[in-house]
């Protein structure tokens, strides 16, 4: 039979060293912190000594000086006991949160690298609460948990020495109970670490349910469903609370039979030390003292049984964290990639290509063409023929399952992704923005002059919008944009575009949320953008594509009639009757 104590604390010791490299960059910290601690320990066991001598000497023989001197000493330790653990407590907290800062962004850089599909299957408020809570978690394993755990334990064996020094029999009764403690941390280690387990996913649940209802409060407004969303809400709460609840139960019941140990201990010592003292095997002084070691032999003890949930929160923040780290990333840059010709002119090539979102479903099938330069071709189908597929593939968010894709006769997995998205210009339906002001939001990041993206805007008919808002170019963006209609939104991803010089044009239906207006300014400006580049447009509108070069449609993954809008009219196939349908309905 496996054990399982033992396949769990393999499993503690491989977490641990997946942190071991963002520890090693605080070792400066934690080594002085470390080397506080015996300054620590041995400062608050000389306490009880003093007592003793106290009252043992001076106290009996009413030596007043001798008594003010002893309760100087006792000051002192108590002052540096005070002062130095102030200090450990704040280098802990420190290299903590510098830890917490370091994880957070490896974590952040590994998931913004993560492929499509990982974001299809994964809910967003599952990722925030790993980016968030989960990574706090972890942090307090670093700052007061782990060393937090050595310093107690310091002061244990500390403590139990000088018990020793002092009087072996009455320390045996006190140290004896440790055994038990241990015994019961251990269990208590396996069920807790289960229920944070629960927590956490449920806290996941419960941050995805409230991310998707606020972005979609809008929605949830205008079909009344205010109660039924708060109930649902509701439902997942109360599962929440129930496994909070649960790890509440746990967490105090340790704390109150350690408590009631502690206090055993000490009426421990009171009856044996009491019958000493009357038989006068010992001094009275050495019995306060021993109820005081007593006493702080068994506060590292209640500590470590409060840091014991810090822990097992953070391991299990760290089973979570790990799983996200752990999760490969599909598409990655080539270890010695190819370059794309300066001079070249956007060939499209997608030869026999073969693609499923899952094994065996093919989304794609065995789909070849090839787009010359400077051609404007466009993509048409039903909904799910695969022509947004197309366009994640060119763009290489997801890899082809069999065949390649090639631009200018290189294998697009030959390119760095940052050099082939360079190369490509993709404007979608819809424009997302990020906070910032509206130059930044076209620059995205790179270096382009105010004067580069005001010729950019200039040229997609964008800029007298622009100029028109309160602080023009420097006019902050509000969260998603939102105070930005939908059409000014897309105006803006136009000229990003454009000022990207793109040798291959992506549009996804991209004068959709134009008014008719904006719509004619904007297709002057894409007729002098498509001038030598490569265009493929994604077409619901067939009556916007009659003037393109081709026209591939598509059904069901497959490919199966190319030409130009007259030729595939005259066909009289799937093309003819979509448009045909579409004349039709308007």
């Amino acid at each position: 039979m496996i054990d399982q104590t033992s396949v769990g604390e393999k499993r503690n010791w491989q977490l641990l060293q997946r942190m071991l490299p963002y520890a090693k960059q605080q070792t400066r910290l934690f080594f002085i912190a470390l080397a506080l601690l015996p300054v620590l320990a041995v400062s608050s066991a000389v306490g009880p000594i003093l007592i003793q001598k106290a009252i043992d000497g001076p106290g009996r023989q009413g030596d007043i000086a001798g008594l003010h001197w002893l309760a100087f000493l006792l000051g002192l330790t108590v002052i540096v006991r005070l002062g130095v653990q102030a200090w450990q407590g704040y280098l802990l907290q420190q290299a903590g949160q510098r830890m917490t800062t370091e994880i957070r962004s490896a974590l952040f850089r590994h998931v913004t690298a993560l492929s499509a599909s990982y974001f299809s299957r994964t809910p967003v408020g599952k990722l925030i609460t790993r980016l968030t809570s989960d990574v706090e978690a972890l942090g307090e394993v670093f700052s007061t948990g782990g060393v937090g755990i050595v310093s107690d334990a310091a002061s244990i064996v500390i403590v139990a020495g000088f018990m020793f020094y002092l009087r072996a029999d009455l320390a045996l009764v006190v140290t004896i109970l440790i055994f038990p403690i241990t015994a019961l941390v251990i269990w208590f280690q396996k069920i807790y670490r289960e229920a944070n387990y629960r927590v956490r996913e449920q806290l996941s649940v419960l941050n995805g349910i409230l991310q998707e209802n606020l972005l979609g409060v809008n929605v949830v407004q205008l079909f009344r469903r205010e109660d039924q969303n708060t109930e649902q809400f509701s439902t997942v709460n109360r599962t929440y609370i129930q496994a909070v609840d649960e790890t509440i139960f746990y967490d105090s019941a340790l704390s109150a039979v350690m408590e009631w140990i502690s206090l055993v201990a000490i009426a421990g010592v009171l009856w044996y030390g009491g019958g000493k003292v009357l038989e006068q095997a010992i001094t009275f002084g050495t019995l306060v003292a021993f109820i005081q070691y007593a006493q702080r032999l068994f506060d590292p003890i209640r500590q470590l049984g409060e840091r014991f949930t810090s822990i097992q929160s953070g391991f299990t923040a760290l089973e979570r964290i790990t799983d996200i780290l752990d999760t490969p990333i599909e598409v990655k840059d080539p270890v010695n990639p190819e370059h794309l010709d300066p001079a070249g002119k956007g060939e499209i090539r997608f030869e026999h290509v073969w693609f499923g979102y899952k094994a065996d479903e093919y989304v794609l099938k065995d789909v070849d063409f090839t787009i010359p330069p400077g051609q404007t071709v466009a993509l048409v189908g039903p909904t799910g023929s695969g022509k947004s597929t197309i366009i994640r593939l060119l763009c290489r968010l997801y890899e082809p399952t069999r065949g390649r894709i090639t631009i200018d006769g290189v294998d697009i997995r030959n390119l760095t992704q940052e050099e082939l998205r360079r190369y490509i210009g993709v404007i979608l339906q819809e424009g997302f923005l990020f906070s910032g002001d509206i130059k930044s939001n076209i620059a995205l990041g790179e270096e382009y002059s105010l004067e580069q993206v005001q010729a950019a805007s200039v040229a997609m008919n964008v800029d007298s919008f622009i100029r028109d808002l309160p602080q023009g170019y420097q006019t902050e963006v509000r969260e998603r944009g939102n105070n930005l209609s939908g059409g000014q939104k897309q105006l803006l991803a136009f000229a990003r575009a454009a000022v990207r010089d793109p040798r291959i044009l992506v549009l996804d239906e991209a004068t959709a949320s134009l008014d008719v207006g904006t719509e004619v300014l904007v297709q002057e400006a894409l007729n002098k953008l498509l001038v030598n580049r490569t265009c493929m447009i994604i077409a619901h509108r067939l009556s916007t594509i009659r003037n393109v070069d081709r026209i591939l449609v598509l059904r069901q993954g497959e490919l199966i009639e190319d030409g130009a809008h007259q030729q595939l009219l005259n066909k009289k196939g799937l093309y003819a009757t979509l448009y045909s349908l579409q004349i039709l309905a308007s």
